[in-house]
């Protein structure tokens, strides 16, 4: 099934299907790792919820929620 990257609950882990986001920002993204294919896991988020962070490929990274609701996962 599949989901956004903000939905994933904390210490649960996913895969990256697509990026879907302007381009400057997906190209970040990539740079950073969170490709298709790449395994993600949700490590925390800020006590109101927003942002949350994410390890990918060894690299911490804090999204916003407009963000990761457009990085799809799927659940694995």
């Amino acid at each position: 099934m599949d989901t956004s990257l903000f939905l994933l609950p904390e210490g649960e882990t996913g895969v990256v299907e697509e990026v879907f986001l302007p381009w400057e920002t997906r190209r970040r993204l990539l740079d950073l790792g969170l490709t298709p294919g790449a395994r993600v896991a949700c490590l925390f988020s800020a006590p109101s919820g927003d942002p949350r962070a994410y390890m990918v490929r060894g690299s911490v990274i804090a999204l916003r929620r407009e963000d990761a609701d457009r990085v799809v996962l799927c659940r694995g």
